[in-house]
């Protein structure tokens, strides 16, 4: 009888310690600015579980906020964002890191959704996607647009709640939740890749033997970019990271997805030269066109399921576009860099 009733409040006592696990939401940033103005009332109207927030700007702020106890601004000085969170993980008090970009706003139901499964204590981090926000405009969609097929080279369970929950092994910052304990057991993100720091961390986390995890409705909205030059900036700065990645990090970096772009624009450029080839490599150069044009034929019905004709369209000339570029920036990257430092300060 004792037995069962030591075991019963074991029991009880877990169900409680879950129940009043407490949310760290980190949010870098350069400066306050009108995304994050956005994101605080979504944060505040967070349901099932206690939170705090830490806004992580580079200078001293007035808290905008000050009736709200759970929010606080700290400055970090002029560094990039891999420091600005691990400086907020060491000033937080709460069980679960969540980490946020300053241009995303969460789902009200983010930490019920993720509480499910920290309550399994083998499970360390879990991540969901950034969604597309309906107020972004018509470029800032067709850049988002570039990412929701896997036959244009995109990742759609990044950008859109699609499948089921599985194990994963690397996860945008976008919208990552990590227990505190290991997070810092593992020394935190500790580099100064941007971007990379989300990948250097998660290999990191990878290595305790513990489990990642998708979760398709644990979703944040997260703003695109708006227009070209922006989304090509961006994207170029994922090659590259990528490429250093899989020469440096190959565990989670060093797959053939990473390379089909510079493949591509290796193909790209012996086109271009297309009248000066014999008649076998012109037979090979015609298949690889018809290859490459019926992915993004298909890529764009698999664009419609989440935007209309025109966004899917136009983000033809953005994926052709984003293949050269990532693919030019992954080269470099992978033969090029022997070291790659965040340019954000």
């Amino acid at each position: 009888m004792e037995r069962h009733l030591h075991i019963f409040l074991l029991v009880v006592g877990l169900r409680n310690s879950i129940n009043n696990m407490l949310f760290s939401i980190i949010i870098p940033v350069k400066s306050i600015n009108d995304y994050v103005r956005e994101t605080v009332p979504y944060i505040q109207a967070l349901t099932g579980h206690e939170w705090e927030l830490f806004i992580i700007p580079n200078n001293v702020e007035e808290n905008e906020w000050p009736e709200d106890e759970r929010i606080s601004i700290i400055d970090s000085g002029r560094v990039g964002p891999a420091d600005k969170r691990d400086l907020g993980a060491q000033k937080v008090s709460g069980d679960i890191l969540v980490f946020l970009d300053d241009d995303s706003y969460p789902e009200s139901n983010i930490l019920e959704v993720a509480n499910e499964y920290f309550a399994e204590p083998n499970i360390i981090a879990v991540g969901g996607p950034g969604i597309t926000p309906p107020s972004d405009g018509y470029w800032q969609r067709v850049s988002g647009a570039v990412f929701l097929s896997k036959f244009t080279g995109g990742a759609p369970e990044r950008y859109v709640p699609v499948g089921k929950s599985i194990e994963m092994d690397d996860w945008p910052s976008v919208n990552l939740m990590v227990r505190r304990e290991v997070f810092l057991s593992v020394g935190g993100f500790d580099c100064q890749y941007w971007p990379g720091d989300d990948t250097f961390l998660c290999l990191k986390l990878n290595k305790t033997g513990k489990k990642l995890i998708y979760e398709p409705k644990m979703v944040v909205w997260h703003h695109r970019r708006a227009g070209l030059i922006l989304h090509l900036k961006q994207v170029g700065a994922f090659g590259l990271h990528r490429g250093f990645f899989a020469k440096k990090y190959p565990e989670t970096s060093f797959r053939i997805k990473y390379f089909i772009p510079s493949i591509f624009t290796m193909f790209f450029v012996i086109s271009l030269f297309y009248l000066l080839m014999p008649d076998i490599i012109k037979v090979t150069i015609n298949i690889g066109w018809v290859l490459y044009i019926s992915a993004l034929i298909i890529g764009v019905f698999e664009v419609l399921k989440y935007e209309n004709l025109s966004v899917a369209l136009v983000s033809l000339i953005f994926v052709f576009l984003t293949h050269l570029y990532y693919g030019a920036n992954f080269m470099f990257g992978y033969f090029a860099k022997s070291k790659l430092v965040s340019t954000l300060r």
